[in-house]
């Protein structure tokens, strides 16, 4: 047998050594730019509408016949299912590997997409109590524009949700028009397994009746005779979503002038119309009300010099009886949406 030739191997060569070039000031990162890491409201936007797209092409295939319709959900649900199950184990894997930690949990928990994907599968990693609780913080703000609050009192095992409404919202004639307006979004998009919403009183001495989760949220695919139905509408307003600290805006949401501003972290709004001289507030400043602490903010009209407390509802400090009309805000961290009249929206 032929001896087999020897191959030689050549030596690593050592790249010459490389001068760093200088970093010229012009390539330096500018601390003004935007984020590239912080969420995208128009992407945002897009995936929420997913849900309706999926519904609205699911409904269109009923016209081939109820078995082109069968067929859609069929294979809707198997798509979701293989995700689910993919899902399912790759945090399962994470977990294998000791790094699905608290930290890592809450991460998941507080993205809004990975939220809501795994609420579809039932991989939340908190309980529907927890996530009550948290949509309840979310809207707190605008109830304590009223002088009020609200309270948990508890989930039952088929889903029932106990609140008790305190401060100024308790017995006030708006107390459904606030829980309609300003809650169910949060509620329904943090746990939408809840089945009913039982208000109670601060002095306990009456509860109202059980209301059906169906008769004060609307689902993500909800039509527009649902929306009329609830005389309001839901309209994102990205203008709030970097508004600082102590600055107002106006906009229009819908055809609804808008007067808004923020007070710390507290976004507040209310329609743009003075209730003293019937004027819009154009120019309209934030200043500290008399005698008050740092976070007690009015608005002054500019033309009669009327001034509202944001934090109550807008109550004119002037004028007993007058104040501005507020309008409900939710946001989600990445995006801001205000509710305004559905008469006024369409």
């Amino acid at each position: 047998m032929a001896e087999r030739p020897e191959t030689t191997v050549p030596a690593p060569v050592s790249p010459p050594p490389v001068s760093p070039a200088p970093v010229s000031p012009a390539t330096a990162p500018d601390p003004t730019a935007p984020d590239p890491t912080a969420p995208d409201p128009a992407a945002a936007a897009d995936w929420r509408a997913t849900g309706e797209r999926i519904d609205a092409l699911i409904a269109a295939s009923a016209s081939g016949g109820a078995a082109a319709r069968e067929r859609s959900e069929q294979l809707v649900r198997l798509v979701t299912d293989f995700y689910g199950a993919g899902l399912t184990r790759l945090l399962d894997l994470v977990h294998e590997q000791g790094r699905l930690d608290d930290d890592v949990l809450a991460a998941l928990a507080a993205d809004d997409l990975v939220a809501s994907v795994l609420l579809v599968h039932g991989l939340h990693p908190y309980g529907v109590e927890t996530r009550v609780e948290r949509a309840l913080d979310s809207v707190r703000p605008y109830l304590g524009s009223h002088g009020g609050d609200v309270e948990l009192l508890g989930v039952t095992a088929d889903g029932a949700v106990t609140l008790r409404l305190l401060g100024s919202c308790d017995g006030c004639p708006s107390s459904s028009a606030t829980l309609e307006l300003a809650v169910r979004g949060a509620v329904e998009a943090a746990a939408p397994e809840v089945t009913a919403i039982e208000v109670e009183t601060a002095d306990d001495k009456a509860s109202a009746p059980v209301v059906p989760v169906d008769a004060l949220f609307a689902r993500l695919h909800e039509t527009a005779a649902a929306r009329e139905a609830t005389g309001s509408s839901w309209q994102r307003v990205p203008e709030l979503v970097g508004l600082e600290s102590g600055a107002v805006t106006r906009f229009a949401a819908a055809g609804v002038p808008v007067l808004a501003c923020r007070v710390g972290a507290d976004l507040f709004a209310f329609r743009d119309w003075c209730a003293r001289c019937d004027q819009p507030m154009e120019g309209s400043v934030l200043a500290r009300r008399l005698g008050g602490g740092p976070g007690d903010a009015v608005l002054r009209c500019p033309a009669c010099h009327a001034h509202y407390d944001v934090r109550r509802a807008g109550a004119c400090l002037d004028a007993d009886g007058s104040h501005l009309e507020p309008l409900p805000l939710l946001t989600d961290g990445a995006t801001v949406s205000i509710a305004v009249p559905t008469a006024v929206a369409t």
